[in-house]
């Protein structure tokens, strides 16, 4: 006799990382790891949507009731249809540094960084001219095998990543968010369900509005200023008890012209705020830098 389907059904890549976190949403709704599914990756409109479009067209298609997303993945605009569940706690946002050297300075000279993210790119060469980017794909396991095999002299990774991962001991730094400004939704994780449908109830105790409310505003300035998850942008929220702050930057790929800017308001406008930053940013020559148009 087979065993009954699971009431809430929880899509997720494949991957080790994707899995790890989706296993922290079943622990904390109390279901079993049985409840996840796992879709392949699937082309979607942009490159790195792949990592998303498998999971939520199993959502769409009532394969499984709910998805887990790494925030940075889902693009500034939600697929029709899909709406933000929860967002647990935030982990830690910050990007952090895998190799020689205990602080940005001591970096070795000339190092050759492994890194498929321009926006790590453009932060890194603006800090550290003289460092050595290497275009490097692949999953947490696969980049840090790269890196002892000696293809690379060190990594940029999320550290929330390598925390889920266990592999904290891995980290020799991380980076101050004033210095490397993270991507939108760093850290955070996204439970995506249906509009009305099934289990948006079971998991709206378990969202941390403080998390939402730097998300909105995060997301608010990618779509202001006209990025996807692939431009060499970074912007990054916090909230305090009665207002919220978000970092901005904005670079070219090869470092050689950037800006950066910050603002503070009131957390209960999350979005107006953001959308305020990337009007300030754009007036600053934001469009013209992610254009290509300026510095050349």
């Amino acid at each position: 006799m087979s065993s009954p389907e699971p009431e809430l059904r929880i899509a997720t890549r494949p991957s080790p990382l994707a899995v790890a976190q989706a296993r922290q949403i079943t622990a904390a709704l109390g279901v079993p790891d049985e409840s996840l599914v796992e879709v392949e990756n699937q082309s979607g409109p942009a490159d790195k949507e792949r990592f998303i479009h498998g999971v939520e067209q199993a959502v769409l298609t009532g394969r499984a009731e709910l998805g887990v997303h790494s925030a940075k993945d889902l693009p500034g605009k939600m697929t029709s249809g899909l709406v933000i569940a929860a967002t647990p706690a935030r982990a830690d946002a910050r990007d952090c540094w895998i190799g020689p050297g205990d602080s940005l300075e001591a970096i070795p000279e000339g190092a050759r960084v492994g890194t498929s993210s321009l926006r790590r790119r453009s932060q890194l060469l603006a800090l550290r001219p003289d460092l050595v980017m290497v275009d490097m794909a692949g999953n947490v396991d696969t980049r840090l095998a790269k890196l002892s095999r000696g293809e690379v002299d060190g990594l940029v990774l999320a550290v929330a990543g390598l925390e889920r991962l266990g592999r904290e001991s891995e980290i020799a730094f991380p980076f101050d968010p004033e210095a490397m400004v993270p991507a939108a939704g760093q850290g955070t994780l996204v439970i995506q369900g249906r509009a009305n449908g099934p289990g948006l109830d079971e998991v709206a105790d378990h969202g941390d509005q403080d998390t939402l409310t730097a998300l909105l505003a995060e997301r608010a300035a990618v779509v202001g200023i006209g990025a996807d998850c692939d431009s060499p942008v970074g912007f990054h929220a916090t909230v305090s008890e009665g207002s919220i702050s978000i970092e901005g930057f904005a670079g070219a790929a090869d470092g050689s012209v950037w800006l950066r800017d910050r603002l503070e308001g009131e957390r209960s406008q999350p979005e107006e705020l953001g959308r305020n930053l990337a009007r300030r940013m754009i007036s600053a020559g934001a469009a013209g830098i992610l254009e290509g148009t300026v510095g050349e």
